[in-house]
């Protein structure tokens, strides 16, 4: 040909080959088809001679020259003789060929999620018009890295090759439009569906010093991801390729493995609905279209709203559900659904709420299976094996007789253990056990319920009996209220904490025994303590006159009292509360009790001293001071609270009871290894209050208003013992949370808080657990204090544990927490844990109950603080940056 040839690829998909000076009929003509697939507008220009095969597998080349002949040998015989040498002729077998790499190729294995996937050797086609160093880099860099390569030197052998191979890397040469339009050729290859996962990479021309760079907008516009600066070298070729393998390549691996998932999905037999945050429907598989008979086509992308709704479904139910999954609970039950048809349908729906993107809830997943009890849904079933298994009347007839047994066995565990096949006989028996134990005189609670079930059960649809029978298996646990928690991929921090807190320790004595300190400081004259509440110093006046505020900073009264804040605001809050009115005896008296009880804290510890128990005092007056709770409780209520909280952690050692079980201490031994260090505060603190008259705080009220104070204060101070921590909050929710809210909501009820807590007064169980769950609270209360204070907290309460790590260490004790070791912790992660798992809950539940806004807000934004830091690797308290301000 005199003139270089052009490129045409019609609308259809056919590409013209013609020359510039020729007629325009076609010269040549190539079908490509994938699919469907139509290419648009591509028009290409090529000065590639016909000789050069459009697409090489570079199988016969050699590493590259590291001598300067070899070097020479190679530029001296031209780029149309260096191609001669690998043997393909322009046809499609040579363009199907691979490379074979000296690098040994081998699969990768990658995890998504819970499922293990396998990756192949990464696949690369390089689009050049020539040979030339840059292509050269970017093949030895494939052959370095192990890759399978193709090269194409024509647009449409490019495309080709990609429908034939869909590799997952492109490269193409954006440096030189005279050959072709790198742009069109990527437009091209986007057009087509196997381009969706596939990273194509656009080779630019370097810039100089003084040139300004242009913007990327263009090629990503074009169909491009990334771009790559002209630079033959190996190394950067290499590490450009090798840093697309293991970002873009590998997360589209990841995406594509979900074609997996959703092919089980399809073909499940539970309908499965998958909506975004805001209730938008994102996916159904054919079950669910199947169930409520829509087309999928017909529900992705409405709301749940827009839908009809069955009225069988009690009033609340929906916002019972969406207030239980939005706080990220799974939420599973009975719910009446409307088909397209008009007809009510029951169904058993399990929601679960799926964290995404900026681990917020982004998907609410619900699987969905029929009640095959309910009237409808006996003939829906019907008529789908109608549908599906016409005249097979024998398979419809034993499905029901399978789901008949399925009843019987799950009721009659007798049968299934037995050997004997007299099902008669055995039923007989079970029955008559069964009215052995209602007839029995003296039941426990947890015997009444379970005598309810099994009645319940006896009439009930299969999934109903089958649920029942997992709640009797949960009631016949020794923990009823205690979590368990995973032991394989649990987070370190988590485990280590809730083992250190709600365990009693190994209980394994050693020659090691831990000696208790048992000091007690029963003086208070050389402490400079005020006569009287109008006697303090102006400096603590101030700052006191701040106390009703859940802000007030403890850690300023520390420092204006010389470490003795306890004194001071238990004076101020004693005052508040009438302690002195109700206990009848003199200011002087209390500011007595109040000093030996805060000779009797140890200033030595970081977190347990006596600035730890004003903050705890601080926290329950300020709750005291909440209308439902101060509707619900009585004056000696309040006595025993505040005074509870102020003995609370006397004499507290800094370590924990797991610590002095394992230790063998004098008190674990004592208190035999339950509950040790609250059992010791409370007896310690009665023992200092009655053994000398002038600071006995009691002295003047009667036996029976003693008792009843007595029992009350021992009650909350062991109420902090973290092994009973679910218990506590779980019978708060059940018993208080849920009939308030049951009340509130109810059309008969004025819902009042006035009606609410004067049903509370009428029972004084609920009095009790509101006063544990007031005392849990505001013991554990510093992720709910402003920033400043919750970051001191951490910091004292991290290095009380840092130091029983290293205590445990030095004498050869089991660590407790191992992930509490001062050089490696993340305290970041630590208070992560300990708010998911301890505080959320119980606050949601506290808050529910006295409404407290500000103290929600401030768990928020320092949750928000510790993830950031958390998220950014730092292990300390605050940023480097905050740190050096």
């Amino acid at each position: 040909m005199g003139c270089a040839p052009s490129i045409h690829v019609s609308h259809s998909g056919v590409i013209y080959c013609r020359d510039s000076e020729e007629s325009n009929s076609p010269h040549q003509t190539t079908t490509i088809s994938q699919g469907t697939t139509t290419l648009h507008g591509l028009f290409v220009k090529t000065d590639a001679a016909d000789s050069i095969p459009s697409v090489l597998a570079y199988q016969s080349r050699q590493p590259p020259p590291s001598a300067g002949p070899r070097r020479k040998e190679r530029r001296e015989s031209g780029g149309a003789s260096a191609r001669s040498r690998t043997p393909h002729c322009c046809s499609v077998e040579a363009e199907t060929q691979t490379s074979s790499s000296s690098a040994k190729a081998s699969t990768t294995e990658v995890q998504v999620g819970p499922m293990r996937l396998t990756q192949y050797p990464i696949q690369v086609l390089l689009v050049f018009a020539k040979e030339d160093n840059q292509s050269n880099g970017f093949w030895w860099a494939c052959d370095r890295a192990g890759y399978r390569c193709n090269v194409a030197w024509t647009p449409e052998s490019a495309l080709e090759c990609f429908l034939d191979k869909h590799q997952e890397i492109i490269v193409i040469d954006h440096r030189n439009s005279k050959y072709f339009d790198a742009e069109d050729i990527c437009r091209s290859i986007r057009a087509t569906e196997p381009s969706e996962h596939a990273v194509i990479l656009a080779v630019v021309p370097r810039t100089s010093a003084d040139q300004e760079e242009t913007s990327v907008l263009p090629l990503l516009d074009a169909g491009f991801d990334r771009q790559f600066m002209e630079n033959s070298s190996v190394t950067a070729c290499y590490n450009e390729l090798v840093q697309i393998e293991h970002g873009e390549v590998r997360s589209q691996f990841k995406l594509r493995a979900c074609n997996a998932v959703f092919t089980a999905l399809d073909h499940c037999q539970e309908a499965v609905e998958i909506t975004n945050e805001d209730h938008v429907i994102q996916y159904v598989n054919p079950a669910f279209e199947e169930m409520m008979g829509y087309s999928k086509g017909e529900l992705i992308g409405k709301e749940l709203t827009e839908l009809p709704k069955s009225d069988k479904n009690r009033a609340d139910l929906l916002n019972n559900i969406n207030t239980f999954i939005k706080k990220g609970k799974e939420w599973q039950g009975v719910y009446y659904a409307r088909r397209k048809s008009g007809d009510n349908i029951q169904q058993h729906v399990k929601i679960t709420p799926v964290v995404g993107q900026g681990g917020k809830i982004r998907h609410f997943v619900s699987l969905k299976r029929l009640h095959c009890t309910n009237e409808n849904n006996k003939q829906l079933y019907k008529s789908h094996h109608e549908d599906k298994y016409t005249g097979d009347n024998s398979q419809s007839e034993s499905n029901s007789y399978k789901c008949k047994n399925r009843r019987k066995d799950s009721v009659d565990v007798k049968s299934i253990t037995s050997q004997s096949s007299d099902a008669p006989s055995l039923q007989t028996r079970r029955y008559s056990s069964m009215a052995r134990i209602h007839s029995m005189t003296i039941e426990a609670p947890i015997t009444k319920v379970i005598n309810i079930i099994n009645a319940a059960q006896e009439n009930s649809p299969i999934t109903v009996a089958e649920a029942l029978d997992r709640v009797l298996e949960i009631l016949r646990t020794t923990e009823l209220y205690s979590p368990q928690l995973g032991t394989k991929d649990e987070d370190p921090h988590t485990s280590d904490l809730v083992g250190g807190l709600m365990n009693d320790g190994l209980r394994r004595l050693s020659g090691n025994e831990y000696v208790f300190s048992k000091n007690v400081n029963l003086s208070h004259s050389n402490l400079p303590v005020p006569n009287t509440i109008n006697d303090v110093p102006p400096c603590i006046t101030q700052l006191l006159d701040n106390e009703e505020s859940w802000d007030f900073n403890i850690f300023e009264l520390e420092a204006v009292t010389n470490k003795r804040p306890l004194v001071y605001l238990g004076l101020k809050v004693f005052a508040r509360f009438g302690v002195c009115e109700f206990l009848n005896c003199s200011e002087a008296t209390l500011r007595a009790w109040l000093q030996v009880i805060e000779a009797n804290y140890h200033s030595s510890n970081s977190y347990h001293n006596s600035t730890h128990a004003a903050d705890v005092l601080h926290a329950t007056a300020f709750f005291l001071g909440k209308e439902r709770v101060k509707g619900s409780l009585d004056h000696l209520d309040e006595v025993a609270a505040l005074i509870a909280a102020t003995i609370h952690d006397v004499d507290h050692p800094g370590r924990t009871n797991s610590f002095l079980c394992n230790a063998g201490s004098e008190l674990a031994v004592l208190y035999n290894d339950t509950a040790v260090l609250e059992s010791h505060h409370t007896a310690l603190a009665f023992q200092l209050t009655t053994k000398d008259s002038k600071y006995n705080i009691f002295k003047n009220i009667d036996r029976n208003r003693y008792r009843t104070l007595r029992q009350a204060i021992i009650d909350m101070v062991l109420a902090t013992e973290m092994t009973k921590h679910f218990e506590h909050v779980n019978k708060f929710v059940n018993s208080i949370n849920k009939p308030m809210a049951s009340e509130e909501t109810s059309p008969h009820s004025e819902g009042s808080d006035t009606e609410c807590t004067a049903n509370i007064k009428n029972f004084p169980d609920n009095q009790t657990l509101i006063k544990r769950m007031m005392i849990k609270c505001a013991d554990v209360a510093n992720p709910c204090r402003p920033l400043e204070l919750c970051i001191e907290w951490a910091g004292r309460i991290s290095e009380e544990y840092f130091a029983q790590t290293d205590e445990e260490k030095r004498q050869g004790l089991p660590v407790v927490m191992p992930v509490f070791d001062r050089n490696t912790c993340s305290i970041p992660k630590s208070q992560i844990s300990f708010i998911d798992y301890f505080i959320t809950d119980m606050f949601d539940a506290w808050d529910a109950f006295a409404h407290l806004p500000v103290l929600m807000q401030h768990l928020a934004n320092n949750y928000k603080h510790w993830k950031t830091l958390d998220d950014l690797k730092c292990k300390s308290l605050r940023l480097p940056s905050e740190n050096n301000n």
